[in-house]
């Protein structure tokens, strides 16, 4: 019984090892992640907001905005979280344009933004990924032109950092496009279009000033892309830049790639073949779900700022 025991063993360690030399490579497939992060040495501080800014330019993403938000959080909290740290929007124009056209929801993301600060004697920027801008905007992940605009962020990255590694610092993805989006019939019978708009978002502004939001920058998509481009589908299409102290300082402290989220970007437009105008923006839940944001000092103020928007646009639209 030993004898036939020990030629079994034997047999299953040969029968094992020539199984193991056939077996197949196995190769470790990279992360889907929403969010990406660019990080560089910068012990002398020679890498600043403004030379990444001067970087991207460089390649047509033209930086509309690369706010200093150190300035406003000392004077507001007596306080900052890191030496630098800015909030940039950016965006190339012609791309833009060409997935504008075909997506009318790549409204929430133009403009695009980062984050962008310093920690431990190193640089980060944080951006969306490729996945991270299809699923938001809905947009395949095979279209040329989202693949196309990837690329050139990822260009414009690596000019601006050539020394910077992409991190992975376990971020997650979301599984639908978390997008918020309304709708309210428009009777033009007694105004046009442009008078009509104006109307809309004088009060739509009001109302956001009022509860302390900003808008950093406004994108007349309608006139800049698509009139420049001899398309003229739209009485009107804007975007808005969103942003608010109360919530971007509590979410930076432990959170700083939010940027890559923020300004979020608020779309609203009106086809000329409709009478509806349709508005939306990128819920909140991006930020918590991406970033795997846990604590209640970040979610509760994100959640309650996005009810507020909410609540404005219903009053508004009823």
């Amino acid at each position: 019984m030993y004898k036939t025991l020990h030629i079994f063993t034997l047999l299953f360690a040969l029968l094992f090892t020539a199984c193991s030399t056939n077996l197949p490579h196995i190769v470790t497939k990279p992360k889907i992640q929403d969010v990406q992060l660019l990080c560089a040495p910068n012990p002398d501080n020679a890498i600043t907001p403004q030379t990444i800014e001067e970087a991207f330019d460089s390649l047509g993403l033209t930086v509309v905005g690369n706010n200093d938000m150190n300035i406003p959080f000392q004077k507001r909290f007596d306080h900052t979280h890191y030496k630098t740290y800015n909030l940039a929007m950016f965006m190339d124009n012609k791309l833009s344009y060409k997935l504008l056209k075909k997506y009318p929801t790549f409204g929430a993301l133009t403009p695009l933004t980062m984050s962008i600060y310093t920690k431990d004697s190193k640089i980060y920027i944080a951006t969306l990924s490729h996945h991270g801008m299809a699923r938001a905007a809905e947009i395949p992940l095979d279209d040329k032109d989202l693949l196309q605009y990837s690329a050139l962020i990822k260009q414009a990255l690596k000019k601006a950092l050539p020394a910077g590694e992409f991190k992975d610092n376990n971020y997650k993805t979301a599984q639908d496009s978390l997008q918020l989006k309304f709708s309210t019939p428009v009777d033009l019978s007694d105004k046009d279009a442009e008078e009509y708009i104006d109307d809309y978002e004088a009060e739509f502004e009001a109302e956001m000033e009022s509860l302390g939001f900003l808008l950093p920058n406004f994108t007349n998509v309608n006139e800049e892309l698509f009139i420049e481009n001899h398309y003229d589908a739209y009485d009107f299409y804007h975007t808005y830049s969103i942003c608010k102290f109360d919530v971007i300082y509590p979410v930076s402290k432990l959170h700083p790639e939010a940027g890559a989220w923020a300004p979020c970007s608020f779309y609203i437009y009106k086809r000329k073949d409709e009478n509806v105008m349709h508005m939306g923006f990128l819920s909140v839940e991006n930020w918590i779900k991406t970033l795997n944001i846990q604590d209640e000092a970040s979610v509760q103020p994100l959640r309650k700022a996005q009810q507020m928007i909410v609540e404005i646009l219903h009053e508004l639209n009823h």
